[in-house]
């Protein structure tokens, strides 16, 4: 085996455990709206004590890059592809902090039935999700038409976030003791606004991969 190939092999190992905390984050996430929806407290507890295994993900794979940039010694293209997997890997595990953050508020509601509305936490909830799943889609396939759509989308993210905040305060409540649940609900709406916004970070990351430029996509 040639040496081109032997860092071949290692990267694909490498990748092969980036889409692995990809898919992990994600789904702590769609799971974590999931648990809040449902109140379920046994499911965010879950959410909670699992997120260790995606903290674990994070930190094997980046020392996995190190040891192939320290072995290897990549240049040019083949180096931005592992610096950028370990910028890309932070991101995704922001986002299973997020899931672990809507938990937590998950618990704080308790079965105290939820008396705001949550419809526009749900669009954004499925927007967030779509938009880190194209933008996966877009990282394996190097496409950054795609990667550039992707993080124009993360406006309309910001406006569902407003849209649901202004809901949130105006709507009415008898039992001064439901204010509580708007802290809640906002908390949620951010984390899922901050969720999107590390969608954009990894289209520009992309940019940065394939361009060898930094690039902002979303002004």
């Amino acid at each position: 085996m040639t040496v081109r190939e032997k860092f071949e092999n290692d990267l694909k190992r490498v990748q092969g455990l980036m889409l692995d905390l990809c898919h992990m984050s994600i789904h702590a996430l769609e799971k974590s709206v999931e648990a809040l929806f449902n109140q379920d407290i046994d499911a965010a507890l879950l959410l909670i004590d699992q997120d260790r295994f995606i903290n674990r993900l994070e930190e094997h794979l980046n020392d996995e890059v190190i040891l192939l940039i320290a072995k290897q010694q990549p240049v040019a293209t083949d180096l931005r592809r592992l610096i950028v997997m370990i910028k890309a890997a932070s991101d995704m595990e922001r986002i299973g902090d997020y899931a672990v953050n809507i938990a937590k508020e998950t618990i704080r509601l308790g079965e105290t039935k939820v008396v705001y509305p949550t419809e526009k936490i749900a669009q954004m909830r499925d927007q967030a999700i779509a938009m880190l799943k194209n933008m996966v889609q877009a990282f394996i396939e190097e496409d950054m038409n795609k990667a550039k759509e992707i993080a124009l989308l993360d406006d309309q993210i910001d406006a569902l976030y407003g849209e649901a905040i202004v809901e949130i305060l105006n709507t009415p409540t008898e039992n001064m003791k439901d204010i509580g649940q708007v802290a809640q609900l906002s908390f949620v709406c951010r984390y899922l606004e901050r969720s999107a916004d590390h969608a954009t970070n990894l289209a520009e990351l992309l940019f940065y991969l394939v361009k060898g430029k930094h690039y902002e996509l979303n002004q």
